[in-house]
């Protein structure tokens, strides 16, 4: 099995091709590491089944021989990296979901479309399910987020139906572990990294909005049993078990022993009150579920941290 992952040396990227490495897929990586980074590859490079191409997916993709899997995976995916590149944000959501769409179609591989809750906005229907159409502000400076991946779904579909593509669509919700960056902007990195340097913890607004995290080989093992079952409309990927953004700082403040004080700062404009999956779909069609509880995840994610906050 050859596999294509656009986005491969971002964080959840780089998981995936560890993991299509580890059942025997021979992988295909491709990034121009505007937010990914080499260092996530460094545990599988030169393993012989693995090969890197820096690239930008917004640009036609040629790539020989054949191909049996492609995972579009390529595109800045926290809001400091999508407001700093709104751009590029829609570039890739547009030209590069239908450049690796046209090159699915050319080698007939099976397609899977990295989506996101975002793709909800603020939602008015509470948990979602995958046939909430969402509540979203376009012309907002998140939507370039949103709707890139709300194009990106429509492009997929149209690809599954015109031409027959084999296509899969993950929503992903918030997703945390090894790999994140320091500097990433959401939530459980940003805690993390201003508990390990002493730093205040910054909480947008009083805290009281509410998120899910799900442990990223949780939604490895997710994405990954999407793509080799049957159904290409949208499922969710995603922790149930939800808290609000004050608990998840006062928890990183507990579990990294900090001294740091948590403090509020103003929200940000359209920033979601509540987001939770409904991952019923995922329970009956994938047989999957996350199975690592917040705190287990917390600590793997913490530990990673250390070495990462102190090489900086």
């Amino acid at each position: 099995m050859r596999t294509l992952v656009t986005g491969g040396a971002g964080c959840l990227g780089s998981h995936l091709c560890e993991a299509l490495l580890g059942r025997g897929h021979e992988v295909v990586c491709i990034d121009n590491l505007l937010t990914g980074h080499p260092r996530n590859m460094e545990g599988f490079r030169s393993n012989p089944r693995f090969a890197f191409l820096e690239h930008d997916v917004t640009k036609p993709i040629a790539l020989e021989g054949p191909l049996d899997r492609i995972l579009h995976f390529a595109s800045p995916a926290s809001p400091a990296d999508y407001l700093e590149h709104p751009i590029h944000t829609l570039k890739v959501g547009s030209l590069g979901t239908h450049n690796a769409l046209g090159l699915a179609k050319a080698k007939q591989a099976r397609f899977l479309l990295a989506s996101t809750s975002e793709v909800y906005g603020d939602p008015l229907v509470h948990p979602q399910r995958e046939d909430y159409w969402g509540n979203v502000n376009l012309i907002g400076p998140r939507g370039v987020y949103d709707e890139a991946k709300r194009f990106a779904e429509a492009m997929t579909m149209a690809y599954h139906r015109t031409h027959g593509l084999e296509t899969r669509i993950v929503r992903i919700f918030n997703t945390y572990g090894p790999r994140m960056r320091p500097n990433d902007g959401r939530a459980v990195c940003t805690f993390i990294a201003q508990a390990l340097r002493g730093e205040e913890i910054t909480v947008f607004g009083e805290g009281s909005q509410t998120r899910s995290f799900c442990y990223v080989d949780d939604l490895v093992a997710g994405i990954l049993a999407l793509m080799e079952s049957g159904e290409h409309l949208p499922v969710n990927i995603g922790n149930p078990e939800e808290i609000t953004v004050l608990q998840l700082a006062k928890e990183i403040v507990d579990l990294t022993g900090s001294r740091s004080r948590i403090v509020h700062k103003p929200l940000p404009v359209d920033d979601p009150k509540q987001r939770r999956p409904d991952i019923a779909k995922a329970r009956k069609l994938l047989g999957w579920e996350p199975k690592v509880a917040r705190r287990e995840g917390l600590l793997k994610t913490i530990e990673y941290f250390r070495e990462v906050v102190v090489r900086a």
